[in-house]
């Protein structure tokens, strides 16, 4: 087991590494109450719940379940409501414990959860997707949908450890994979240009779910995160950085009513909007733009983005939180490894790269 800190203050925490880890009550026991709720979905709770329950009653808490349905329209205030209504039946109080166990949905919804029952409760992030793994369960960003935009009504709440079990990853539908290698790229092409070569030589043997590679890319992903996050925890500035492809890429998941293109699979395709916009405003060198294009389509990730309107991409782009004074703010890309965050762009340049994507 590998351990990284997330640098908060009296809010740090740990992420915790490797594999056959979410059955180790100790990891639980420093960051429990005396009940622990356990939102997960139906399609993870018949592989890890158990194990995670015992873990939970071995370190001494009463342990209730939460179910919710799979998938991102999971992220809804129907589910929210249910998920606390659960809690409130179980007569939980301020001293108990959600724990998150499942990929980025139940992440933010139980995270989002946790931030607002009874003025927030304490969360353990136990992810068990790659996405989750290298993105959604550090930092602390909570959230639901809403059918004008992805993630628009959430919470700063961090958890108090997370624990990243890489053998949950076996059990990993490949397009999940797939689409959780989105965000390892990205760490690489915003902030890392050693990853990103790293990536290049290595992404046959992390779709081959070699495990030595898959914990080093969560490892160094969570690495790159922990830095920005402890740097800019609220992102106010740099941790916006960390966005790079998501203005396209939530765009694309709100028209297409959030469900159809996975998360990784938007951002994939973002991303490639993202350096193509980088090329034209002469930022990126088109090789480099090339490169990052190439990276995508070998993980077996889109790399067009579907057919919209251009009127629909500028009324979902303008709904970006990284808008700022009425202007939205594009993160682009100097070069692989170094990303900055403009409100300068061209909108020409935006209408031919939107007209460049599909």
């Amino acid at each position: 087991m590998e351990t990284i800190s997330v640098a908060l203050g009296s809010r740090s925490y740990p992420i915790h590494i490797g594999a056959s880890l979410i059955a180790r009550s100790e990891l639980y026991a420093a960051h429990l109450g005396p009940a622990a709720a356990v939102v997960t979905n139906s399609v993870v709770a018949p592989l890890y719940l158990g194990a995670v329950r015992a873990a939970l009653e071995r370190a001494g808490a009463r342990v209730i379940e939460v179910l919710v349905p799979d998938g991102e329209q999971a992220k809804q205030w129907s589910t929210l409501d249910r998920v606390l209504d659960a809690l409130l039946a179980a007569r939980l109080g301020r001293d108990a414990t959600i724990v998150a166990l499942g990929g980025g949905v139940v992440g933010d919804l139980a995270g989002f959860a946790a931030a607002i029952y009874q003025r927030g409760v304490h969360f353990i992030q136990v992810p068990t997707t790659l996405l989750a793994q290298v993105d959604s369960s550090v930092g602390g960003k909570t959230a639901i949908n809403h059918a004008r935009g992805k993630n628009m009504i959430g919470a700063f709440h961090q958890p108090l450890t997370v624990i990243s079990d890489v053998a949950t990853l076996d059990s990993l539908p490949e397009r999940e994979l797939r689409s959780g290698l989105a965000e390892v790229i990205k760490h690489g092409a915003a902030l890392d240009q050693p990853f990103f070569d790293w990536l290049e030589s290595h992404i046959e043997r992390l779709l081959a779910r070699e495990r030595d590679a898959l914990i080093h890319a969560v490892r160094r992903s969570c690495e790159l995160k922990a830095a920005v996050v402890a740097e800019d925890e609220r992102e106010t500035g740099r941790r916006a950085l960390l966005n790079l492809g998501h203005t396209f890429g939530h765009a694309i998941e709100a028209a297409t009513g959030f469900g159809p293109w996975l998360h990784g699979e938007a951002v994939a395709a973002g991303m490639v909007m993202a350096a193509e916009l980088s090329a034209r405003a002469g930022l990126l060198a088109r090789p480099d733009a090339k490169r990052i294009s190439a990276l995508i389509s070998r993980a077996g990730l889109p790399i067009r983005a579907p057919q919209l309107a251009r009127e629909r991409w500028h009324e979902l782009i303008s709904l970006d939180k990284k808008s700022a004074a009425g202007r939205v703010r594009f993160v682009l890309l100097d070069a692989i490894g170094r990303a900055s965050l403009r409100a300068d762009v061209d909108p020409r340049l935006v209408d031919e790269t939107i007209a460049a994507a599909a």
